[in-house]
């Protein structure tokens, strides 16, 4: 989106002694960079755990069906100063996929009545200790 509104700016300058013509322009161009078909992924804020503690954390998706075979919603972490890892995920068709270290604490469930796909880990630790996301990944 930057880059979009860089352009128009650069267009409105280039155009300014056509201030109708300027504004025509950035409000089409503007339709046309809206969003027709959304996807959406809300996670919660932080939270704390202490180590040998279970936690649980959920995310709400909107503008695609957690049913969709073409998907799967996957969660992954970060930990500070480190690379992304991939935790495992959930499909449309329910099916479950997980990285072989993690697979034995972290469980991925949804609840398709309420959009919603759930990350459990149990008996966290120190290095666990990292932002987690959600991803809608394409199959």
């Amino acid at each position: 989106m930057p880059y979009i509104f860089r352009l128009l700016e650069v267009m409105t300058n280039s155009f300014h002694s056509f201030t109708m013509f300027s504004t025509s322009l950035l409000l089409l161009l503007l339709a046309a960079v809206s969003c027709v078909h959304c996807v959406e992924l809300t996670q919660p804020g932080s939270m704390v755990t202490n180590p040998g503690q279970s936690m649980s954390l959920t995310c709400k998706v909107s503008g695609y069906s957690l049913t969709d075979s073409s998907y799967c919603t996957d969660w992954i972490r970060q930990p500070a100063g480190k690379a992304l890892e991939w935790i495992g995920g959930i499909c449309g068709d329910g099916s479950t996929e997980y990285s072989d270290k993690l697979k034995s604490r972290f469980e991925v469930t949804r609840d398709t009545s309420s959009s919603t796909v759930t990350l459990r880990g149990q008996n966290m630790q120190t290095g666990d200790t990292a932002v987690y996301y959600c991803a809608r990944v394409s199959q």
